[in-house]
């Protein structure tokens, strides 16, 4: 049986072309508004662009930006680039990880928690950086995990 259509990402769909070159802002556009690409999502993109649904998942499974289920209601993302990592970024991803019991790209069992990665360029000043939603936290220590985190449970 089928997936109900979902109407947003129809209307999301009508602002693009049938064009392939459009599949990343599609896709971008899509999970801004769902939070992830749900399999359905995936089914109308690929009947849109008449690309196979493999082809869809190939392309969003490349980038790290892209979910395929739903996150928690608060996403941590720890940034790895060079200048964080440099500064110990990696003691703060493996406090995260102990504090919510969690690895990377997982979330927690309250589905509250979900624990990304991402590289950010221009953090030398303030590495290692954390963001929770909207929210940098700047020169993290593994100490300030759970403070923290806190604030948000």
């Amino acid at each position: 049986m089928d997936e109900p259509v979902n109407e947003k990402v129809n209307e999301i769909l009508a602002q693009f072309t049938k064009d392939r070159a459009n599949l990343i802002p599609i896709l971008q556009k899509v999970q801004n508004t769902e939070r992830y690409l749900s399999e359905n999502d995936v089914k109308e993109i690929s009947r849109f662009l008449d690309l196979t649904e493999n082809d869809i998942y190939s392309v969003a499974s490349f980038y790290s930006q892209f979910r395929f289920n739903p996150p928690g209601t608060h996403i941590i993302k720890v940034c790895l680039c060079p200048a964080c990592h440099m500064q110990g970024s990696s003691r703060i991803l493996e406090s995260v990880e102990q504090e919510l019991k969690v690895r990377l790209g997982e979330t927690t069992g309250d589905s509250k928690f979900t624990l990304e990665r991402v590289v950010y360029s221009g953090c030398p000043g303030s590495a290692p950086v954390m963001v929770i939603d909207q929210d940098t936290y700047t020169r993290m220590t593994p100490e300030k995990v759970k403070e923290v985190l806190a604030r948000y449970s």
